[in-house]
């Protein structure tokens, strides 16, 4: 289930942020952190439901894929996502994300999620959100996402970062701790990680792209 999303007045980049010169915004160098740290947390596959909300996420996936660091699986409706993700890591025992645009779309995961914490499977959901500010302001994809799941979830994050432009290493600790809960031998399962993104969601091209999962590559190793 594919919803329209339109963007909305952001907040300026931080620390995290790109240099004054540099025309990468900031939700796109969160979005390649965030996928990088994936991945070197043993990531192999990931879902993804388009959407605009989501298009930073969907977009450093789709390099990573481009580049052979995963495989990517893109379904148009959210339930079937979520399911098909459910599957891989049941089987993998792998941590598989799913990714969802803002709203009602968060809400089509509910039934793989209370399986994958039944049966302690490690699903992530990646949930893209609005800027927290604009929340609870009528419209279908600005509802209270962050917590959805309720008791259905082994845990439930929130990566305020992508607006307000934090560390690189908050990003990463943040998905590591996203990592760990879903895989953590004693109880296992379900996990959200909530991440609002401000426009400008997509960079002018595709090379902008690229060179934000170059730098967050080169970020995460520690190399110049």
């Amino acid at each position: 289930m594919t919803h329209d999303d339109h963007d909305l007045p952001g907040a300026s980049a931080g620390s995290a942020g790109p240099h004054p010169a540099d025309p990468t915004p900031p939700a796109v160098t969160v979005a390649a952190t965030v996928v990088d740290e994936l991945v070197r947390c043993g990531v192999t596959d990931a879902v993804v439901c388009p959407g605009s909300r989501s298009a930073p996420l969907a977009l450093a996936l789709a390099e990573a894929a481009r580049t052979g660091r995963l495989r990517l699986h893109v379904r148009t409706d959210e339930r079937s996502a979520a399911f098909l993700a459910l599957g891989v890591a049941r089987r993998s025992r792998r941590v598989v994300p799913v990714v969802m645009t803002s709203g009602t779309a968060v809400a089509n995961c509910l039934p793989a999620m209370v399986e994958a914490t039944a049966s302690g499977v490690p699903l992530l959901v990646l949930s893209a959100n609005r800027p927290l500010d604009v929340l609870g302001t009528g419209a279908n994809q600005t509802i209270d996402q962050a917590g959805i799941f309720g008791a259905h979830t082994v845990a439930s994050l929130s990566l305020d970062a992508a607006v307000t432009g934090g560390s690189a290493p908050a990003v990463r600790s943040r998905v590591d701790a996203a990592v760990e809960a879903a895989l953590d031998p004693s109880r296992g399962g379900g996990v959200q990680l909530d991440i609002p993104f401000a426009p400008p969601l997509v960079p002018a091209d595709s090379a902008t792209v690229s060179l934000a999962a170059r730098r967050a590559a080169s970020d995460g190793t520690g190399d110049p």
